[in-house]
């Protein structure tokens, strides 16, 4: 009795707030058009190839994929920008693509969509990140990856950090959005760090448990639960806890995190599950999930990142951006392909609490 009394409280506040939220939302929309942001990392060109299945291959027994479309969209680092750009005039983008025909059209296709590319490096040695997904009867049926993971040049991150001493009294926050791609190295994140800190710019991290850095003085840090789990080395049972604000093993990683991170906020994505909020100023606070339907998964984090780090700019608590950024990504894993959120999308998800 007792836990269906907590699950019914929490249920009662995630609706209170939500509440509160969809009321401010029109003037929350207006500032966010107002605010400039700084994303900085993977940069990666996401290619979906679209078809249809009516027969197996004589070959081998893989399906026949008969392509019918392609299309390309700005991928890892360049999505959170992507999403950006639908709720603020003001998106740059920082990161590095090789001399080929993909960071070519990786390019075009963010001066398309209005995201400042000057701090877009070009390194002769690196190999541009491509993501191909092949998709029958909204399915995917593979993906291909294309990339070398080598070390950027040092030059090339002076050159980044040169760039970013000119842009940093021009932005409102920055966003580190880690792929495990090669860019995001620990003397360059340092180097962000400690530029970022000297002018007091809000710092949020999407981490990469395959590229373990350290994130000290970051304002928030947001891991999914696989990637917060293998930063804390801690070995995930796969326990599911329905409140995972009562999961003892969850509560030692988040704290575990804030400790080696040093970082007063913590925001777990947990999937199906929500979101776990850690503060070293109150006990942690679970947020139920919002997603209707499920289609594709990928590029939600992005989404996550993105507004959260908007709401923060806006002066709203860890807990009402982590909310706004919990309907915007309930409305991404509802569409195919690397998908973004629209204002009006964000406002529809926030009257279905009615």
């Amino acid at each position: 009795m007792r836990k269906l009394a907590e699950r019914d409280r929490i249920a009662q506040d995630a609706l209170s707030m939500a509440s509160s939220i969809r009321e401010k939302l029109p003037a929350l929309l207006e500032q966010f058009r107002s605010k400039r942001l700084l994303v900085i990392g993977d940069l990666m060109l996401d290619e979906f190839i679209w078809g249809q299945v009516r027969r197996i291959s004589p070959e081998a027994p893989v399906p026949v994929v008969e392509v019918t479309d392609e299309t390309y969209y700005p991928g890892g680092a360049a999505n959170v920008a992507r999403n950006l750009r639908e709720f603020c005039d003001g998106v740059d983008l920082m990161g590095v693509v090789g001399p080929c025909r993909h960071g070519a059209q990786l390019r075009e296709l963010l001066d398309t969509e209005g995201i400042a590319t000057g701090c877009v490096l070009e390194d002769a040695s690196f190999q541009t990140v491509v993501k191909t997904r092949i998709i029958a009867r909204n399915q995917q049926v593979v993906r291909v990856d294309r990339e070398l993971r080598e070390p950027v040049a040092h030059a090339i991150h002076e050159q980044a950090l040169g760039h970013l001493k000119q842009l940093l009294h021009q932005v409102d926050a920055v966003v580190l959005e880690d792929y495990g791609k090669g860019f995001l190295t620990q003397p360059f994140v340092d180097g962000v760090f400690a530029l970022a800190q000297d002018v007091g710019k809000l710092l949020t991290v999407d981490p990469n448990p395959q590229n373990p850095l350290f994130w000290r003085g970051a304002s928030v840090v947001k891991p999914n639960r696989l990637e917060a789990f293998t930063a804390a080395g801690i070995q995930d049972t796969g326990r599911r806890v329905k409140d995972p604000a009562h999961d003892p093993v969850l509560l030692k990683v988040g704290r575990r995190l804030q400790e080696k991170w040093e970082t007063p906020l913590l925001l777990v994505t947990l999937g199906e599950l929500g979101m776990l909020l850690f503060d070293h100023e109150a006990e942690p606070v679970w947020i139920p999930p919002q997603a209707r339907e499920v289609f594709d998964v990928s590029g939600a984090g992005d989404t996550v990142i993105a507004l959260m780090t908007l709401g923060l700019c806006c002066g709203l608590s860890l807990y009402e951006a982590a909310e706004i950024a919990n309907h915007a990504s309930g409305v991404v894993v509802g569409k195919i392909g690397t998908a973004t959120v629209s204002p009006e999308e964000l406002v529809e998800s926030f009257s279905r609490d009615d």
